[in-house]
């Protein structure tokens, strides 16, 4: 085989085919990590540690995976991209790790993160920040960079990530892949270290909408562990569409005018225009409290990350820093100062802030009021319209370093992702040409458990962006030698 497939949907075959072995594949995104250059790997599994020849036969055929770093793994690192986890294995694995392993797939690595989860451009890692492998000089963005980065580097053919208010979406407009952030509670959620309950979701990180599908068709189900975990009222199908005809589309005027950058902006009218070519109508609509989303998540996420990182305290697992009076409280107080970086720090004091006696009903209260008005917007807007578009990021990816001392600067950057997370809906960032030379997303919405259609129409659209959209060429390190048989070799 003279090159390595572009998508994992493409390795199943190539492997079923007898034209490529899931164990050279393995040995080459093996090394590929191994020498990872952007920093997107926490941990790197064996080259012995790959698939073996029954994992053919399953539905992902042993093609590897990486995982970021904040998913359970029984044994395996598992840090959050924080000091106060460093080197902490866990006795268990979270359910969709799990989920995806049963079908085949193979655990490659954990990725770079930012911390807990909480940042918008990966610097927030107490492991160092993840760099955009289309310019080494930006940010991948986040908080699921690593997952985003090594996807779009080739290293790994596909990754999983989570979104809590656009860490799914945002990162893979920025480097140039797919991202899904599915309806709340059509994935489990046990085993995620948790930063945000209520928003909290896991989803792929893909290189093509068909892979999307396919790894996000053994990541959904009810879990006896999650209790906020639904049954997925239908099944997921490999998307099949070439057309959008007789959809409807809405452009939120709220989520497209003030703060898109030029060419984000150029490039989602191009797609807005060729939504209607390939023929779906396409009207401008309202979300009234969409400006108000970002307020109102960064109350209700800061509150609820407060009380779920309470459980760090230096007592039953991760770092512990002894006091020097052998009072118990200067211990927990040393041990998450040390062990926390400050945008966790900051989220933590504004969460706690907001649910102290006296400012409970005034800021988280009303906050959450806000968020009950957000969903009932998107539910009017689904009575008209089918799916709702915008940009997905109002940016492409910035310089390392440009917004980390202005946190509300890098808050903006999910300005088009926080309200789908509110409302609990799904949504899909795929590429949309380039802004400056640098990849931008366009994102699809849909109403809850709209997936499929969802998939089907992001897939068409990504067709018809590959006959006449410019976009950025994602790259590959992978190198085969073919043999006698057909068959992949060893990595060059």
């Amino acid at each position: 085989m003279s090159a390595p497939p572009r998508t994992a949907t493409e390795a199943v075959e190539a492997i079923r085919a007898g034209q490529l072995s899931a164990r050279e594949l393995w040995l080459a995104c093996q090394a590929a990590a191994t020498d990872d250059e952007l920093n997107a790997f926490t941990w790197v599994a064996d080259a012995d540690d790959g698939p073996n020849e029954e994992a053919a036969a399953l539905p992902f055929a042993g093609i590897p995976l990486a995982v970021k770093d904040l998913f359970c793994t029984e044994g395996i690192p598992s840090q959050a991209g924080s000091r106060i986890l460093r080197d902490y294995r866990p006795p268990y694995t979270a359910t969709v790790v799990r989920q995806l392993l049963d079908a085949g797939a193979s655990l490659l690595a954990k990725t770079n993160q930012d911390e807990f989860a909480m940042g918008s451009s990966n610097e927030n890692s107490a492991y160092g920040a993840v760099l955009n492998p289309h310019d080494r000089g930006r940010v991948p963005g986040g908080s699921s960079g690593g997952s985003a980065a090594a996807v779009a580097a080739g290293i790994v053919p596909w990754a999983l990530g989570t979104d809590t208010g656009g860490s799914i979406r945002q990162p893979a407009a920025l480097c140039g892949i797919v991202g899904l952030k599915p309806t709340y509670g059509a994935c489990s959620r046990y085993g995620m270290i948790a930063f945000a309950s209520s928003l909290d979701q896991a989803g792929p990180l893909t290189r093509s909408v068909a892979d999307a599908a396919l790894l996000f068709s053994k990541m959904v189900g009810r879990d006896p562990c999650d209790s906020t975990s639904l049954a997925f009222p239908e099944a997921i199908e490999l998307p099949r569409s070439e057309r959008l005809d007789g959809l409807r589309f809405g452009v939120p005027d709220e989520l497209t005018g003030e703060g898109v950058e030029t060419g984000v902006r150029a490039a989602f009218e191009a797609s807005v225009a060729l939504v209607e070519q390939l023929g779906a109508s396409v009207e401008r609509c309202q979300l009234p409290h969409a400006p108000h989303a970002l307020a109102a998540y960064y109350l209700i996420a800061p509150a609820e990350c407060s009380s779920n990182l309470a459980r760090f305290d230096g007592v039953r697992y991760g770092l512990r820093v002894d006091s020097q009076d052998g009072s118990l409280e200067e211990m927990y107080s040393r041990t998450r100062a040390e062990g926390f970086g400050a945008e966790v720090k900051r989220r933590v004091m504004l969460g706690t802030y907001a649910l102290s006696s006296g400012y409970y009903d005034a800021y988280y209260g009303r906050a959450q009021r806000v968020r009950t008005k957000i969903a009932e917007d998107f539910r009017a807007a689904f009575e008209r319209f089918d799916f709702i578009l915008t940009p997905t990021s109002p940016t492409a990816a910035f310089e390392l370093g440009a917004r980390t001392s202005d946190p509300l600067a890098m808050y903006l950057s999910d300005f088009c992702t926080v309200p789908m997370s509110l409302a609990g809906i799904p949504a899909i960032s795929i590429p949309n040409g380039a802004s400056g030379g640098l990849p931008v997303g366009l994102q699809v919405v849909g109403p809850a458990f709209s997936e499929p259609r969802l998939l089907d129409a992001a897939h068409a659209l990504e067709l018809a962006h590959a006959d006449r959209v410019k976009t950025i060429a994602l790259p590959s390190p992978l190198r085969f030698e073919g043999n006698e048989n057909g068959a992949a070799g060893a990595r060059e």
